[in-house]
């Protein structure tokens, strides 16, 4: 039970997580069989908005879904007709990214509103031509999109989708849920839960009445969360914090800020309100009534400001994941779940549950030592930004090796069973943090291989080096089918691997994936066809509609009658072990 409490409370960190701080790429084990599910259609991946045009300037409103962004050097605006000057498009600073294919690149993932200025004395109606293109976290790159605004002098007409968005779903309202429920069980939280239940319930355990005075002591206290949040995703959107949040002035403070969290949760000094706040605050609890509903209301809203310096730091995640939704009812929700699962222990204890409860003890200290590490792997996570990849990787190394040492890696004297399975979690940890700094002295920066490797020459089966022309790479829906054709005629199995200059998990899976041995040897007798779509002209749309694609990347088998073998399609991002597995399965069925 203990355990399941402690994997709760690590769920807290869950949201600000969400929040986008943490910049990764994506994962390369996300490529499910035939997942076009996965993704939406490009025009509900990225709503575009026309907020207001005044004689002055035009403002738009673009809206990614949670989980896509767009590229801010891929931003284009034209009128027609082309002699309507427009200036220069004014957009806010975006988050860094750094590829090691493309280099340094700017994203938005949270909403961004662009102001473009308009031509002095000019009240023509004309057409704003807009031009954008982003992609999916999991590793689907959409062709560059174009979309028209009619604009007037007096009146404004949109072409784009201007339905309000909705930013929540019941899940991410059960995840916030639980991630209240975990922060509940931490140390500064749970000790609280025998004092509340004895003002608030004054003795009335069990039956309606104490179900009543819990619930009104709960509600209130989600209610000031859920304000907050509203307030958040209200005025987040307008502050735009995600991209204001990515310069180093704004960075490294909040690093330091989660330092200084992790700190106090290790016992270096205690968190709390200021004196003279917090003395207030227990002068009305204390004249409260206990074991009246309004009473129990009351206390509820002054413990929702006793708690929050305690959970500031997942909390300030959770604001900063809202203010990117720029959606005020989500937002309220968001936090409200949150409350409730704050509160529901109170409810737990208030039905006679309370020997389901945990008591308070030493597990409570490891609780607060594992929360130090998420925010010092937080605070990490925040300077990855605007540090070196080897830095920042020196200073993962770092972070492994003093967990390392505090679990007693290099203690020698005899331990319990349970002492010695956290050593040898320690050991671990500590060849993970050699491998980390040796990798940053090598110039990598790659937290998941921090070694590093070399990629190996694939071999023919001759043992000469595989020729560059191996593959065929057609750009037309002529020379396509054309392709296909030949490899019908022959009774050949054909790969078609659809592919784009401006897309990044296509450059990792050709250098990663299309180049492993293992998956060399399995493609040995099929006709390897590169579909090329870096133009994104009209009739390579046309045909990524017709295969019912939404953009690279994309591999298709096609078997020796020319018929796509579509449950082993794959899109999106992933692994050579996996698609060396998806391989296999295709020969099998040709």
């Amino acid at each position: 039970m203990r355990r399941l409490f402690l994997l709760l409370c690590l769920l807290f960190a869950v949201p600000a997580m969400g929040a986008g701080l943490l910049d990764n790429r994506p994962s390369a084990t996300l490529g499910a069989i035939n997942n076009s599910s996965d993704f939406l259609p490009v025009r509900e991946a990225f709503k575009l908005n026309l907020i207001s045009s005044t004689p002055e300037s035009i403002k738009l409103r673009f809206v990614p879904t949670e989980g896509y962004y767009l590229y801010r050097h891929r931003f284009a605006f034209k009128t027609e007709p082309a002699d309507i000057a427009l200036g220069t498009a004014q957009l806010p600073p975006g988050e860094a990214k750094h590829d090691e294919y493309f280099g340094d690149v700017e994203v938005y993932h949270g909403i961004l509103d662009v102001v473009i200025p308009r031509p002095a004395n000019d009240s023509r109606p004309f057409t704003l031509v807009v031009s954008y293109q982003g992609c999916a976290d999991k590793g689907l790159c959409y062709p560059p999109e174009t979309e028209r605004l009619n604009i007037d002098g007096s009146t404004v007409t949109s072409t784009a989708s201007a339905t309000p968005e909705k930013t929540w779903n019941w899940r991410e309202l059960a995840l916030f849920f639980i991630a209240g429920l975990g922060l509940t069980f931490t140390p500064c939280v749970l000790p609280m839960l025998p004092i509340l239940s004895g003002v608030v319930l004054r003795g009335q355990v069990g039956g309606l009445r104490g179900f009543s005075l819990s619930l009104a002591y709960v509600l209130p206290m989600a209610a000031c969360f859920a304000l907050l949040g509203a307030l958040m995703g209200m005025f987040g959107a307008q502050l735009n914090l995600q991209a204001r949040l990515q310069s180093v002035w704004v960075l490294v403070p909040f690093a330091l800020f989660f330092g200084i969290f992790a700190l106090a949760m290790f016992g270096v000094f205690e968190l709390k309100l200021p004196q003279a706040i917090s003395n207030r605050l227990d002068r009305v609890a204390n004249r409260t009534q206990g074991g009246s509903l309004w009473g129990a209301a009351v206390l509820g809203v002054v413990s929702s400001l006793l708690v929050s310096p305690c959970v500031s730091a997942p909390l300030a995640g959770a604001l900063l994941y809202i203010s990117a939704s720029g959606d005020a009812l989500g937002g309220g929700l968001k936090l409200f779940a949150l409350g409730l699962g704050m509160g529901a222990p109170l409810l737990l204890v208030a039905t006679g549950g309370a020997a389901w409860l945990p008591k308070s003890g030493p597990w409570l200290v490891s609780v607060k030592n594992a929360i130090g590490v998420l925010l010092l792997g937080l605070a990490i996570g925040l300077l990855s930004r605007v540090l070196p990849g080897p830095v920042t990787l020196l200073l993962i190394g770092a972070l492994a090796a003093g967990v390392s040492l505090f679990l007693g890696t290099l203690e020698f004297t005899y331990k319990a069973p349970r002492q010695r399975l956290a050593q040898l979690l320690g050991v671990f940890l500590l060849v993970y943090a050699l491998a980390c700094w040796f990798g940053a002295l090598s110039g990598q920066s790659d937290p998941l291989n921090p070694i590093g490797h070399s990629q190996p020459v694939a071999s023919a089966a001759n043992g000469s080096a595989v020729p560059t022309g191996q593959w065929l790479t057609v750009s037309t829906p002529a020379e396509l089918d054309s392709a296909l054709a030949q490899a019908r005629a022959a009774g050949q199995p054909l790969l078609l691997d659809w592919y784009a200059d401006w897309c990044i998990s296509c450059k990792v899976i050709e250098h990663e994936v299309l180049n492993n041995p293992r998956v060399l040897e399995l493609l040995k007798g099929y006709r390897l066809v590169r579909f090329d779509i870096t133009a994104s002209n009209a009739e390579q749309r046309a045909l990524l509609d017709q295969y019912k694609l939404f953009g690279p990347p994309a591999l298709m088998f096609f078997g020796k009658d020319g018929v796509e073998k579509s449950d082993q399609r794959v899109i999106g991002e992933i692994n050579a072990a996996d698609f060396a597995e998806r391989v296999a399965i295709a020969n099998d069925q040709i």
